[in-house]
């Protein structure tokens, strides 16, 4: 038997309320994702300066520890991206800060229409 792997998008949507620019100032400090985002989940972060790249160490409250490579950031665009290195399995994520608003409402609106017109193609299809 052959093992078989697969990729997996996970998509993470939190609203959080507070000011963009106050949020955007926590998640973009790569280098304090304990202290500023998720402290006691992660419980230590220092950046590796043995590389010319951005990398950070994370260790997380199960004693876990995993190297993470910065990406990019963008500012304007409040967004930024890092990988897992060297671990056993491949990871890449993307954090994007935005602010939350009328059109929110209108995806959801269009996302119930896009359902209601692919089921009913189904069910005159069959």
């Amino acid at each position: 038997m052959h093992g078989i792997a697969f990729m997996a998008t996970i998509y993470k949507e939190i609203t959080i309320d507070s000011p963009v620019a106050k949020v955007w100032d926590a998640v973009r400090d790569f280098d304090a994702v304990h202290e500023r985002l998720v402290p006691g989940f992660v419980t230590d972060c220092r950046v590796d300066s043995d590389t010319t790249d951005k990398i950070r160490v994370v260790t997380y409250f199960n004693g876990n520890e995993v190297r993470e490579r910065l990406i990019g950031i963008d500012e304007p665009a409040h967004r930024w991206a890092y990988a897992v290195i060297g671990g056993p399995a491949h990871h890449n994520a993307s954090v994007h800060v935005f602010a939350a608003g009328p059109i929110d409402a209108l995806m959801e609106q269009g996302a119930a229409v896009i359902k209601k017109t692919l089921e009913r193609q189904r069910g005159a299809a069959a």
